[in-house]
């Protein structure tokens, strides 16, 4: 789609109300898919995710919707409990009348849907829990990730410390299973690309309870080259605090997951790290050359008078990703939409992405490049958008890690 046609779309929507253009150009009861997330607990995270769909929402009912019926979400909050995103899975797909699910943020919460999904027979589309389990060790037929997945930005980032000197290296990762993830495929990617470097120290935080001090000083007590990081949230911005004042930073390459997403980035204002090498969103940076990015990029600003995170990006292609799948499917039935993902191509603002059939993983990227101060605040510069399609094992290698369907 081009940025015209996007701004038109977006405008006609504006100007002609998207209830009243949706009730004459469709015919038939909604379809309503159910959306599970933290809206309370992660609030910052959760809500540009929601503005994210939407957005898409409105441009897909705009042009017509699916299968010429109006697509609508239900919105529920989970608190970030497992247990009560289950339940309101349940209620949702019994009740509501729902033809499928997605959303989540927090990977504990996500793999406890896909659970019930693949007993139920229920459509699951996690929409951003990163764990490499929702798709490999724990992965069943109805569960399909979108967001760029832990192993994918680890190996990214893998790639980038293999080009270096460094050969010793620590890490901080959250005590839960993302963290476990993205450590482990992090020590893999490196340790095949580069076999001469040692993991000489590891911290384990437990999620948003991080006693930055403490780990910064058993950090350098390791005496790294470099560091991999993969705190976010309060625990970054803690741990960024302690290790610029304590100088655990100085003379050391940071890898950064998630680090430059400006979720993580913005709030750091001017305490905001230099020179860490980070996946995250430079959504401040895109020019017209960079295909449907910055008409996304303006449509959001647009509507909701404030600048995209990553997260406003995963949710308008969460839409777009059910909507794709349900118009391809022809059918609202629960088989039918599973078999539509199954090699599913969707058009998204970072271009072309395909669900693989191997392991439902979508190929989404990742923006990889370098933290800087610019007018006191942290941004991304020198980055490069990668393909995730690049950066997953192959068919025979997936087929070890997920069990027989």
């Amino acid at each position: 789609m081009n940025r015209k046609t996007f701004l038109n779309s977006v405008i006609g929507a504006f100007a002609l109300g998207v209830t009243g253009f949706a009730a004459s150009a469709q015919s038939g009861d909604p379809i309503k898919v159910g959306e599970i997330n933290h809206y309370k607990r992660l609030a910052a995270f959760a809500e540009p995710y929601k503005q994210g769909i939407e957005l898409a929402l409105e441009e897909i009912n705009a042009d017509g919707g699916v299968l010429d019926r109006p697509l609508e979400f239900i919105f529920r909050d989970d608190q970030g409990d497992p247990g009560e995103a289950i339940k309101i899975a349940e209620e949702l797909m019994t009740s509501e009348g729902t033809v499928m699910i997605t959303g989540s943020i927090l990977s504990n919460v996500g793999l406890a849907i896909s659970s019930v999904a693949a007993e139920k027979g229920w459509v699951y589309l996690a929409a951003e829990p990163l764990a490499d389990a929702l798709t490999w060790s724990q992965g069943n037929p109805w569960t399909f990730r979108l967001r760029t997945s832990t192993y994918m930005q680890a190996a990214m980032l893998a790639e980038q410390a293999a080009k270096t000197d460094a050969v010793k290296y620590a890490t901080i990762a959250p005590n839960y299973a993302y963290g476990k993830d993205a450590v482990a495929a992090f020590k893999e990617v490196l340790t095949e690309l580069k076999p001469e470097v040692e993991f000489v120290g590891e911290q384990w935080p437990a999620l948003f309870k991080i006693d930055a001090g403490a780990e910064v000083q058993a950090l350098e007590r390791s005496k790294p080259d470099a560091i991999y990081n993969v705190t976010f949230g309060p625990d970054l911005a803690k741990f960024v605090r302690e290790g610029t004042t304590r100088g655990l930073f100085g003379g050391r390459t940071v890898y950064g997951l998630l680090s430059g997403e400006p979720e993580y980035l913005e709030p750091l204002a001017d305490e905001a790290p230099e020179g860490w090498v980070v996946t995250g969103y430079p959504w401040y940076d895109f020019s017209d050359e960079d295909g449907a990015n910055k008409p996304f990029v303006d449509a959001y600003q647009a509507k909701f008078d404030e600048t995209p995170k990553l997260g406003s990006l995963v949710g308008y292609m969460t839409a777009q990703s059910i909507a794709a799948a349900i118009s391809k499917a022809g059918s609202t039935e629960s088989d039918a939409i599973r078999m539509a993902f199954e090699g599913l191509d969707v058009a998204t603002p970072v271009g072309d992405i395909t669900f693989r059939e191997i392991d439902n993983q979508a190929t989404m990227g990742a923006f990889v490049g370098k933290t800087m101060l610019k007018d006191g605040a942290g941004v991304m510069t020198d980055w490069t958008y990668l393909d995730g399609a690049d950066y997953l094992p192959s068919d025979e290698e997936v087929s070890k890690l997920r069990p027989a369907e």
